[in-house]
């Protein structure tokens, strides 16, 4: 079932991030590209962004993504990954992530390139796939 996992994350590129501050929620719409082995998702955001600041006091995440524009609803996967997030601040990985989220994205260039970008690692800590209405499956990662 984690290969299951790991690939529906590999083989999607947008997710809903949630962050929290102060226990409250906060929901971001995000373009993301996965490692190879579907244990890290990487994506950018403005260092200027309510959801940038969330993480810098808690880097605890929640992220959904999901399968309902593949077919019928009923049949939907949708897989919760929960993990930590941060900067990544090593050039070499930041090099790797931003040829990576461009040869997904490629609309993304000029946000890419700005000032103020900052670019984020989720280490995933586990995974809650449900298939279809009642069946869920957990796995937590080493």
């Amino acid at each position: 079932m984690i290969a299951e996992m790991k690939h529906l994350v590999r083989e999607k590129t947008i997710c809903v991030l949630a962050t929290i501050a102060e226990n409250k929620p906060y929901c971001s719409l995000m373009a993301y590209a996965a490692n190879t082995d579907g244990t890290e998702i990487y994506m950018a955001t403005l260092g200027s962004t309510r959801k940038f600041g969330n993480l810098s006091r808690n880097p605890a995440v929640s992220l959904m993504i999901d399968t309902r524009e593949d077919g019928s609803r009923s049949q939907a996967r949708a897989l919760t990954v929960e993990g930590t997030c941060a900067p990544i601040k090593d050039a070499g990985k930041q090099q790797l992530v931003r040829t990576q989220l461009l040869a997904t994205h490629p609309h993304l260039k000029d946000f890419l390139a700005h000032s103020d970008i900052e670019l984020l690692c989720v280490t995933i800590k586990s995974f809650l796939l449900l298939k279809g209405l009642t069946e869920a499956h957990y796995a937590a990662l080493d």
